[in-house]
C-alpha cells in the first residue's frame, strides 16, 4: 500500500515536472518570439512602410461611403487636401509643407503605432552610444543644435568645432576640407546629449521622412543656412564595376566593402566658400541617389529629365537654384543646390577686410551714378550675392528688368515695393527673346545675372547702348582684357559685326567699370579690383607739310609720314586702356587711380543733389581735387 502511494506521488511529481517544465519553455519561446516580433516592428523599416500605407489610405479614402455628417464631411475633405498638398509641396523644399507631414507621422507613430519609451530604441539606439553609426550621431547632434540656432545650426556646429579646416586624412598625401566619422564621433563623446522621449521620436521621424518624401541623408542639410550642397560628384561609378571586375577583382573587392567611395557616397556641402566633403554621411544605394535626383528639381513642372534630355536647370520653393544631371551625359547621377541667403545679401556684410569703408562708399556712388558695371570672377566666388547687393543703391524711382537661367536674384523678396519683374529661359523661350521682351516693359535698369552666351552678350551691349539707362551683369572673365575679347568675340560670332575693331570699339564704348571677385585657398571671397574702361579717342595726327615742300622726294617724304601713322593706327591700333581704381593687397582694400574726369561727370548727372555733394567730397577726400596722373 504504501509502495503504491510512493509510486503514485512519484508519477505525479514527474508529471508535474513535465508539465512545468513544457509550460516554461513555451512560456520563455513566446517571449523570445515576442521580443523577435518587436525587434523586427519597431525598425525603420517597418515603420517607414506603416507610415507610407497609412497616408495612402488617408489621401485615398472615400469619405462619401462612411456616412459622415456634412459639417465631419467638409473638414475630413479639408484635411484630406491640406495632407495632399503637404505630401507633393514638401518634395519641392517647402520647410511648411515638411512641418506638417513629420507632425503627422509623429501622431501616427505615437497614437497608432505604439512607438514608446522602451521600444523606440530598436529603430535607433540611443542609449547605447556604441552601436550608433556616424549618421546617427550627425542626426542627434544636429537636432539638439537645431533646437538652440534654427537653421542656423550647421554653421554653429562647424564654426564650434573648426571643421572646415585643412586636414589630413588616412590614405591621402594632400591636405582636403574633409569631415570625418571620427571627428563625429569625438563630437558626440565630448556633447553626450541627453533628451526625452519626444525628441528620440523626432529625430525617427526625420529619418523615416526623408528616406519617404525627403531627400535622404542631405534632407535637414538642404535646409539649413549654407551656401550649398551637392551629391554624386566624386567616388566610384557604379557603371565602372564591370570594367573592374574584369581588369581588378581586389579593387573591386574593395569597391563593394565600401572601403573605397561610391558615387552614392558623396555629399559635399559648400560652406563660406569651402567645398567641404561630408566622408561620414552616404545615400547608401545608387538608387537613393538617384531618387533624391529625380524629385529634388521638380518644382514648377520643368519636364522630365531623360536620357535625351541629361541635364535640368531650376529653382527649388525657397528659392534655391538646382541643377541635375545624369547618365548617359553624365558618368553618373549628381546634383547641385545652390543656396543664396537674401538675408545677407548687404554690401556691409558682404565687404569685411580693412578699407571697407571707402570701398562700399565707391560700389554705391558706381551704382547711383548709373555706370555699366560687369562682375566677373570663378563660380562660387560671390558674384550673384554682390551683385544683389549692389542693387539696394538703385534709385527706387528707376524701374528693374532681369534676365536669369534660373530664378536667383530674388530682388521681389528683398524689395516688394519696387518695381522688378525677372525673365528666365525656358525650352520655348530663349534668353534672347526674354531680353528681347524687356525693351517693352518700361524698363530702366536691366540686370543679366549671366552672359553665358553670344547672343545674350550681345543684345547686352545693344541694350546697353540703347534700350537702358544702365547695366549689372555677370561674366566668368579672369581679367579685364578677358572680358573684353570675350563679349568682342560674341559681337563676332553673333553676326552684329565683321571687322574685330569696330566690335571691340562697340564693346569699350558702353563698358565702363569692372569688379573682379576671388576665392581664395582659404575660401575667403573678396573684390580683388575694380577697374575703370577708359575709350582711347581717335586723334588726327595727319599733316599737310608735303605742301610746302618744293622738291618730288620732300613731297613723298612727307607722304610717307602719313602713310606710317595710318598703317600704325590701323595694324596696332589702341582701342581703350584701363586702370584699378581700387585694388586688394596684403588684406586690405586700397583705392588707387582716380576714376576719369568723364566718368566723374556722367556720374554726377546722374545723382541727386544729396548724393552729389557726398561723391564730390568723397572723390576729394581720396584723389584731391586736381586729377592725379594715372
Amino acid at each position: 500500500m504504501i509502495m503504491n502511494i510512493v509510486l503514485i506521488a512519484i508519477v505525479i511529481i514527474a508529471a508535474g515536472a513535465i508539465i512545468f517544465y513544457v509550460i516554461k519553455n513555451k512560456k520563455t519561446a513566446n517571449i523570445e518570439k515576442q521580443i523577435e516580433i518587436d525587434n523586427k516592428t519597431y525598425t525603420l523599416e517597418k515603420m517607414k512602410e506603416f507610415i507610407k500605407r497609412r497616408l495612402d489610405e488617408i489621401t485615398k479614402i472615400n469619405l462619401y461611403d462612411i456616412g459622415l455628417s456634412e459639417e465631419e464631411l467638409k473638414r475630413r475633405k479639408s484635411k484630406k487636401y491640406e495632407l495632399k498638398k503637404a505630401l507633393k509641396g514638401c518634395t519641392y523644399g517647402d520647410v511648411n509643407d515638411k512641418k506638417y507631414v513629420k507632425e503627422l507621422i509623429f501622431d501616427l507613430l505615437s497614437k497608432e503605432y505604439g512607438v514608446s519609451e522602451t521600444n523606440i530604441s530598436k529603430a535607433i539606439p540611443f542609449d547605447i552610444p556604441s552601436l550608433l553609426t556616424a549618421q546617427d550621431k550627425f542626426d542627434i547632434l544636429l537636432y539638439v543644435y537645431k533646437k538652440e540656432f534654427g537653421y542656423e545650426a550647421l554653421t554653429e556646429f562647424i564654426k564650434k568645432y573648426d571643421l572646415a579646416k585643412l586636414k589630413y586624412i588616412s590614405g591621402e598625401t594632400k591636405p582636403c576640407y574633409v569631415i570625418t566619422t571620427d571627428e563625429i564621433s569625438a563630437i558626440y563623446e565630448q556633447e553626450k546629449p541627453v533628451f526625452a522621449f519626444e525628441d528620440k521620436l523626432n529625430i525617427v521621424v526625420q529619418r523615416i521622412y526623408q528616406h519617404y518624401k525627403g531627400y535622404s541623408s542631405i534632407d535637414e542639410i538642404r535646409d539649413m543656412n549654407i551656401d550649398g550642397v551637392s551629391g554624386g560628384v566624386s567616388g566610384f561609378p557604379e557603371a565602372f564595376l564591370s570594367q573592374i571586375a574584369q581588369t581588378d577583382g581586389d579593387y573591386l573587392s574593395q569597391v563593394m566593402e565600401n572601403k573605397v567611395p561610391r558615387a552614392c557616397d558623396s555629399i559635399w556641402i559648400f560652406f563660406q566658400g569651402k567645398s567641404i566633403r561630408l566622408a561620414f554621411l552616404s545615400f547608401g544605394t545608387e538608387s537613393e541617389l538617384k531618387r533624391v535626383c529625380q524629385n529634388i528639381y521638380k518644382y514648377n513642372n520643368p519636364g522630365q529629365l531623360s536620357d535625351t534630355n541629361g541635364y535640368k536647370i531650376n529653382e527649388m520653393k525657397d528659392g534655391s537654384r538646382v541643377v541635375v544631371v545624369r547618365p548617359s551625359m553624365s558618368e553618373t547621377w549628381a546634383f547641385f543646390v545652390r543656396k543664396f541667403d537674401v538675408k545677407r545679401a548687404t554690401l556691409e556684410q558682404l565687404i569685411r577686410f580693412k578699407g571697407k569703408e571707402d570701398t562700399i562708399e565707391l560700389l554705391k556712388f558706381l551704382v547711383k551714378g548709373a555706370r555699366i558695371i560687369a562682375l566677373t570672377g570663378e563660380q562660387g566666388c560671390g558674384k550673384t550675392t554682390m551683385l544683389m547687393g549692389m542693387i539696394e543703391n538703385i534709385y527706387e524711382t528707376m524701374n528693374i528688368r532681369v534676365q536669369e537661367t534660373a530664378f536667383e536674384l530674388h530682388l521681389r523678396k528683398i524689395y516688394p515695393t519696387r518695381n522688378i519683374l525677372s525673365f528666365r529661359e525656358t525650352d520655348t523661350v530663349s534668353g534672347q527673346e526674354g531680353l528681347d521682351l524687356q525693351k517693352k516693359t518700361d524698363g530702366s535698369v536691366n540686370i543679366i545675372g549671366e552672359v553665358a552666351t553670344d547672343p545674350v552678350a550681345a543684345w547686352m551691349i545693344q541694350a546697353a547702348q540703347v534700350a537702358s539707362k544702365f547695366t549689372l551683369f555677370t561674366h566668368h572673365a579672369k581679367t579685364f582684357p578677358n572680358l573684353v575679347m570675350a563679349l568682342r568675340n560674341s559681337l563676332l560670332k553673333s553676326g552684329v559685326f565683321n571687322d574685330e575693331k569696330t566690335a571691340e570699339e562697340q564693346v569699350v564704348g558702353v563698358l565702363n567699370f569692372n569688379i573682379h571677385l576671388v576665392k581664395d585657398f582659404k575660401g575667403r571671397r573678396y573684390i580683388q579690383r575694380i577697374t575703370e574702361c577708359i575709350p582711347v579717342e581717335e586723334k588726327n595726327e595727319y599733316t599737310f607739310n608735303y605742301r610746302k615742300e618744293q622738291t618730288l622726294e620732300g613731297k613723298l617724304e612727307k607722304f610717307m609720314d602719313n602713310a606710317t601713322v595710318y598703317f600704325t593706327k590701323v595694324t596696332n591700333k589702341e582701342v581703350y586702356k584701363y586702370v584699378n581704381i581700387l585694388e586688394f593687397h596684403e588684406d586690405e582694400y586700397i583705392l588707387t587711380n582716380r576714376i576719369s574726369e568723364a566718368n566723374i561727370s556722367e556720374m554726377r548727372n546722374n545723382m541727386d543733389e544729396a548724393d552729389v555733394e557726398e561723391f564730390d567730397s568723397f572723390v576729394e577726400r581720396n584723389w584731391g581735387r586736381k586729377r592725379l596722373k594715372v
